[in-house]
């Protein structure tokens, strides 16, 4: 198998790279529940102010337009200036946009507000990646990736039980305002961390396999890194089917919920959100897993997300068209397990296949594609099928992506372990 790079042993003491990742793993978590806490308040918006599930699904997707947008800027910040004051800044500000749609009078307003909590968060989870990628041996890298994704379904859960049960008490406004406060305090830690140095963009030189220099990377170095790396783009494109289907199901699954079964909205977040919850042990246990197969094969990297998607995929298309009742729920539980183990493999392929000083790059450009085709299409679609065919019919069409994403996984496998062999070997090196 070929070499693996990063780390072979922690370049700052276990213990506070473990800190370390307890403040990322937190604001992971803030981040999802300042963006998906307002997929609760839907039906309290709607009432006040006469939305569509169009506009509403907006309010989603103006949030993944604007990371979009600006995550290759934030990322390059991230490689080339500061991993830590980068993600404090970007955190800092998504909990003041979070606050300011607690005081927003009209949908425009709202949807402004969104926007600025898109902005914050362009380059957090590319940054992240590059921060516990550097932190980690290689072979624990796909299983601390799958503990830190744990905080999105968590994340997600958490904002999706808690907007409604806020919202039928206080108000929906004031949902957005308590949530606000506890990634702001963090954010703040990130200014006083130690974090690996920045890392020299050079490529080694070989005549006749042996290395004679190391020259700077020009930016043709740097964009045929990406496009001639097969494994990557293939890994692009499979997540962003993946997150279509995810994203769908955050947005409308309490909607179905509360339409189909006729339901107060604030249990429809809650069953909802218990699904979500139950990624945290498929994040995790996905990572563990790929971690051990790829000591023995290196294209388990791509062969555990096929393999993982594939059964999202299934148990979702049996859930929503054979099912009702308690045994629906049963199999969108299981479901719940399997939608999110695909990430800790997936995103550490986005590390491991190109030179360590575009890391945060290469998750970013991961981004556009989850995001771009993805998290910022999904709402709306859905929204506009649920409109003209209703939500059932909307969420039906959820097991196609996730098929098609298996398939895309499947084939980067076969070029996964050759695009490994040819990354740059760097050493890190620690702040004082």
């Amino acid at each position: 198998m070929a070499e693996m790079t990063g780390p072979k042993e922690y370049k700052l003491s276990k213990g506070y790279s473990y800190y370390l990742f307890t403040l990322l793993f937190l604001l992971y978590l803030f981040n999802y529940i300042d963006r998906v806490i307002v997929t609760s308040l839907f039906p309290f918006i709607q009432k006040e102010w006469g939305l569509t599930d169009t506009q509403c699904g907006m309010l989603v997707s103006v949030v993944f337009g604007a990371i979009v947008t600006l995550t290759i800027p934030a990322s390059i910040l991230v490689d080339r200036w500061s991993r830590k004051k980068t993600i404090g800044i970007m955190a800092l500000l998504w909990s003041f946009a979070t606050v300011a749609c607690a005081f927003t009078k009209s949908f425009p307003q709202l949807l402004i507000a969104r926007t600025g909590i898109g902005i914050g968060e362009a380059g957090f989870a590319p940054g992240g990646t590059a921060m516990l990628s550097g932190l980690f041996p290689a072979e624990k890298r796909s299983r601390m990736v799958g503990m830190w994704n744990a905080s999105i379904p968590l994340g997600s859960a958490i904002g999706i039980g808690l907007g409604g049960i806020i919202a039928e008490t206080w108000g929906w406004r004031h949902a957005f305002g308590i949530v606000a406060i506890p990634g702001a305090i963090v954010a703040i830690l990130f200014f006083f961390i130690r974090d690996y140095k920045t890392i020299e963009l050079v490529k080694t030189i070989k005549k006749g396999g042996i290395e004679t220099a190391k020259v700077a990377m020009s930016k043709m170095d740097i964009f045929r890194d990406f496009i001639r790396t097969p494994s990557l783009i293939l890994t692009n494109i499979g997540f962003a089917g993946v997150i279509f289907a995810t994203t769908s199901i955050i947005t409308w699954l309490p909607t179905y919920y509360h339409r189909i079964e006729n339901i107060p909205m604030s249990q429809a977040g809650m069953k909802t959100g218990l699904i979500m919850m139950l990624a945290i042990i498929g994040g995790p246990v996905g990572g563990w897993i790929a971690d051990v197969w790829f000591r023995k094969k290196a294209s388990a990297r791509l062969l555990f997300p096929a393999i993982s998607t594939i059964l999202t995929a299934i148990t979702l298309f049996i859930a929503i068209t054979f099912l009702e009742g308690r045994a629906q729920y049963a199999a969108m539980l299981l479901m719940g397990v399997f939608i999110v183990a695909f990430a800790p493999a997936a995103i550490t392929v986005t590390q491991e296949v190109i030179h360590p000083g575009l890391r945060a790059i290469s998750y970013a450009v991961c981004v556009i594609f989850q995001n771009a085709l993805g998290a910022f299409t999904a709402p709306m679609v859905l929204g506009a099928i649920s409109d003209a065919y209703g939500i059932k019919a909307a969420i039906s069409v959820l097991p196609a992506f996730l098929v098609f994403s298996a398939v895309l996984f499947y084939l980067g496998s076969f070029f996964y372990e050759k695009d490994l062999a040819k990354v740059e070997k760097v050493e890190l090196e620690m702040e004082g």
